[in-house]
């Protein structure tokens, strides 16, 4: 037992006449960012009583000590950090207040329990309990909770807007499917559009999964769910074979670009193999047709060697062919058609037609006695090749993720005990030291404990430059230290550092379908019965109305109509650039949520910036400082101790201020964050707040006193932060944030491209509108509430098609989720990052302009794309099916359209690669870092 009092800000005292319980806590820390937070974490502690840290580090805590996990959160709370577990659950069964206060209590008297924010449809929490005993917690009182996402990001979107939604009617975010796990599958047997909507619809079918994503280019699934792995794998992988194709799940990145190189190359040797075989029995009997040689059976002679023929096409048609044969047979039985039905179908016509004239000529007409092996050898060969390039094409849109993926090393030398020691990366652990040397990758996310050096950080930011790193320094996983040796510690390992969550974020949006890719789906899902419907109408009319031989034209164009159509095209159109565009940003430092992105926006026409990060450089220092009754120490000190625990850019700025002077914080009680106008105190006794001029003006505080020094601010577009101690003005604190060097180029480039800019802060209107004049922005909307940031975008969105919101901060988050393009800087709040579709891994500005270029150049892609696959097939099919015989006397060879359907495929797959090679207006980016990586690597 003992006994707690609270003195100041960190003395809880422990009664020495009792004996003491000690509590042993090894949790993790919420809202650090470095090791110098770690350092303020460990000052606070050191005053309590009976207390020891025996290990921290800015995302880890291992503590000994006397006081329970709720009072240590409080006083975590002073600095703005929390210990333990972050769990957001779904409730159901909560009825009313009572409810609500029923798990409230239930939760509170764990003792292991803070940061509640409990309703009827929601739990939010920080404890040391997991999420299932939560769960079961939850339940014993008599309601029922589940895991939302912990990374919402991951969780595909509801059903797509439709394209004409007015902007106006978009007032509230979509929800995302609360989908616990996200698996990938990679997959075999797929070959077009339609093998695609036959392996979604199977997996959609099962109950256990949420939502599916399947990507024909790389043939892989995205399956989201609320199962662990070892109840749903086996589930998945039966879903698939049922439906006649291949699955096989993969851990990690790494291992499914690995499974799916290897499937590739088996694919395409498996192509190139069947390709020549078939052209080599194919080209020679072609060459004789049309060098003169004799195609009808006339003699018992003709009947012997056109049979030996025969049987030689059956068997190339059963080894190089098979394929066609027995895919198509899988979606007979499964009632479906797909590309391989219409060549199956085709080319089996054909021999079956040439060998019956062959066996029994005397069935046919002598004018019909012609055979068509040629074109059953040529179709597949041709077909196969054209598939073999295509393969070797579609490899060539991943590279910029392989890029990425090769950035992580495979081992590591660690320091245990003093001593190094080389381990694989996957074993090393969160709070472990690692040795990083001159030139080598960095293999985790970590801090900086000891050394110094330039990291090259441009194959995860764009950025050119690198960056100097020294003590309490971030670095990421994938950067490649320079000149100097490191000792970091590991504070993010595996599938949670930064590069594992780039890669799967553009895994993700390489699974997703825009918007435009519905009427290629809608399309392809009937396109190969109504080609058979085609085919089978135009060979009655050629039997029944064409010309003799009428048995030789009929199966001409029912073949030729067969082979002709190609869903392939379509089904490649959209994915194919989406995988490069989605890759290709992701090489421009944009990470690129899902592919409705992309189409969204393509179409933005106004763009709204937030000020502090996003167009300065989210560094404000404190210029000047004007001081009344009290000397500046003393001025510094009370503001010090209040903005302490405030996260705001601004605060922090006076903290540094502060810390430089050497003036030390003071205890404080009742600290309380008036946000978007500022914090307030309690401090030996006096009432102190710090704040913006309209907080002031609020409190009607009198600063008439200090107008010479704010009408400086004004003319210096500094910001002053006002510090009033028990309702008198005692002094402000004049601060400036610089602009970024490319903030009036970002703003230049958006304007030339003829997009609305506005510039949307919490700032005053003087500073806002010099900011905003010195950059050329066209609006200036300042004085902002951080709640009234999204009403504001509510009112542009009525005004404008399609409205951007660049942010960084939490403050930012609702505006950002409101947008119909969020766009969060990836130096910003994790809340920011969350909210928004597009995340940029710089700090550019001019990354916002080339976002949208890539956007738009990735749509118009898809578009040419599509429309290339509409044409030829709309031209296509009714030149196979016989349109233009009447006139002009002329009729398609099935050969002939093999060679166009292969080629339809290769321009599809040519043109979305064409993407590789773009480029922005203006590009602030090593565009050739990621070569440099892959000859590293």
């Amino acid at each position: 037992m003992f006994d707690l009092t609270l003195t100041g800000r960190f003395m809880l005292g422990v009664d020495e006449n009792w004996s003491i319980d000690m509590n042993h806590y090894t949790t993790a820390l919420n809202g650090l960012n470095c090791m110098g937070c770690a350092k303020k974490v460990r000052t606070l502690f050191a005053d309590l009583d009976n207390t020891t840290i025996n290990d921290i580090s800015p995302t880890y805590i291992d503590i000994s000590t006397p006081f329970s996990y709720v009072q240590l959160n409080e006083q975590l709370a002073t600095l703005g950090y929390s210990m333990g577990n972050k769990l957001h659950l779904s409730l159901s069964g909560l009825n009313c207040g009572k409810c609500v206060n029923k798990l409230t209590q239930a939760l509170e008297q764990t003792e292991q329990a803070s940061n509640l924010e409990v309703s009827k449809q929601e739990l939010s929490l920080i404890t040391l309990l997991s999420e299932s005993e939560v769960i079961k917690l939850v339940e014993s009182v008599g309601y029922h909770a589940t895991p939302y996402s912990e990374a919402h990001d991951l969780s595909p979107s509801s059903d797509l807007e439709e394209d004409n939604e007015s902007a106006s009617t978009k007032t509230t975010p979509t929800e995302p499917v609360a989908s616990q796990y996200t698996y990938h599958l990679v997959l075999e047997g797929m070959t077009c559009a339609s093998c695609v909507s036959s392996v979604e619809k199977a997996l959609k079918k099962n109950e256990l999964v949420d939502q599916a994503q399947i990507n024909l280019a790389e043939q892989t699934a995205l399956v989201f769910t609320s199962k662990t792995r070892d109840l749903i794998e086996n589930e998945l992988i039966q879903s698939v074979k049922a439906a006649g194709y291949g699955a096989e799940f993969v851990d990690d990145a790494a291992t499914q670009q690995q499974k799916q190189q290897e499937q590739q190359l088996r694919t395409q040797q498996a192509f190139l193999k069947n390709s020549v075989s078939a052209l080599l029995l194919g080209a020679p009997l072609m060459a004789w047709g049309v060098f003169g040689g004799s195609m009808t059976i006339t003699t018992f002679n003709d009947q012997l060697a056109w049979g030996l023929i025969g049987v030689v096409c059956l068997v190339l048609l059963a080894t190089s062919g098979r394929s066609f044969f027995t895919n198509a047979w899988q979606s007979l039985m499964h009632k479906r058609a797909t590309m391989d039905t219409l060549v199956a179908l085709g080319t089996g016509a054909a021999w079956f037609y040439s060998m019956l004239v062959v066996l029994i000529p005397s069935w046919f007409p002598e004018a019909s006695r012609h055979v068509y092996f040629e074109a059953s050898a040529m179709i597949v060969g041709l077909i196969s090749l054209g598939h073999y390039i295509e393969a070797k094409a579609k490899a060539r849109t991943t590279k910029s993720l392989q890029a990425l993926i090769n950035l992580q090393p495979q081992k590591a030398v660690v320091i245990v005990d003093g001593k190094e020691q080389t381990i694989a990366v996957e074993a090393i652990q969160v709070g472990m030291q690692v040795r990083v040397k001159p030139g080598e990758k960095v293999p985790v996310d970590g801090v900086v404990v000891s050394g110094e050096s330039y990291i090259d950080e441009s194959m995860l930011t764009g950025e050119p430059l690198p960056n100097v790193k020294s003590v309490s320094d971030g670095v990421s996983a994938g950067t490649i230290n320079g000149d100097g040796s490191l000792v970091i510690e590991a504070t993010g390992i595996g599938s949670s550092t930064m590069l594992a969550r780039i890669i799967q974020m553009v895994r993700q949006a390489q699974s997703s379908k825009p918007a435009i890719a519905k009427l290629a789906d809608s399309i392809s899902a009937i396109f190969v019965p109504v080609v058979v419907a085609i085919a089978a109408v135009a060979a009655l009319v050629w039997f029944f109305v064409g010309p003799q031989p009428s048995a030789s034209y009929m199966l001409v164009v029912s073949t030729t109509v067969l082979i002709i159509a190609c869903p392939c095209a379509l089904g490649l159109a959209t994915p194919l650039s989406i995988t490069v565009g989605v890759g290709k940003a992701a090489e421009f430092g944009v990470l690129i949520k899902d592919a409705d992105v992309l189409q969204s926006a393509s179409k933005i026409d106004a763009v709204v910036f937030d000020k502090t990060g996003t167009l300065t450089q989210g560094k404000p220092s404190v210029q000047q400082a004007f001081y009344h009754n009290l000397s500046e120490q003393e001025l510094l000190a009370y503001a010090y101790s209040v903005e302490v625990g405030s996260e705001h850019p601004l605060a922090k700025a006076v903290c540094q201020y502060a810390e430089n002077l050497e003036v030390s914080a003071l205890p404080h009680s009742d600290f309380e964050n008036r946000r978007g106008l500022g914090v307030q105190a309690n401090i030996n006794g006096k009432h102190v707040q710090v704040g913006s001029l309209k907080y002031l003006t609020q409190l009607g505080i009198d600063t008439q006193m200090g107008n010479d020094f704010i009408e400086l601010c004004r003319t210096q577009a500094w910001t002053p932060i006002f510090v009033v101690i028990d309702q008198k003005l005692e002094g402000i604190l004049g601060i400036s944030d610089a602009l970024k060097i490319d903030s009036k180029q970002a703003i230049a480039q958006l304007k030339s491209a003829g997009i609305h800019t506005v510039l949307l802060t919490g700032d005053n209107d003087s500073v806002a509108q010099a900011i905003g004049k010195s950059v050329g922005i066209d609006e200036v909307i300042s004085e902002v509430l951080p709640e009234q940031k999204a009403q504001h975008i509510v009112q542009l969105q009525q005004q404008y098609k399609s409205v951007a919101m660049v942010g960084d901060g939490i403050n930012d988050a609702p505006a950002l989720a409101q947008a119909d393009i969020g766009i969060a800087m990836g130096s910003g709040s994790d809340v920011a990052i969350e909210s928004a579709q597009m995340t940029l891994l710089n700090s550019s500005p001019l990354s916002v302009s080339n976002a949208i270029e890539l956007s738009q150049a990735t749509v118009r892609n898809m578009k040419q794309n599509l429309f290339g696959a509409f044409i030829y097939n709309s031209l296509g099919i009714p030149i196979a099916a016989g349109v233009l015989y009447p006139f002009f006397g002329f009729l398609l060879s099935p050969v002939v359209a093999g060679a166009a359907m292969a080629m339809s495929s290769i321009t599809v797959v040519s043109n979305a690669n064409r993407l590789r090679l773009f480029k922005p207006t203006h590009s602030n980016i090593n565009k050739n870092h990621l070569h440099e990586v892959n000859h590293d690597s």
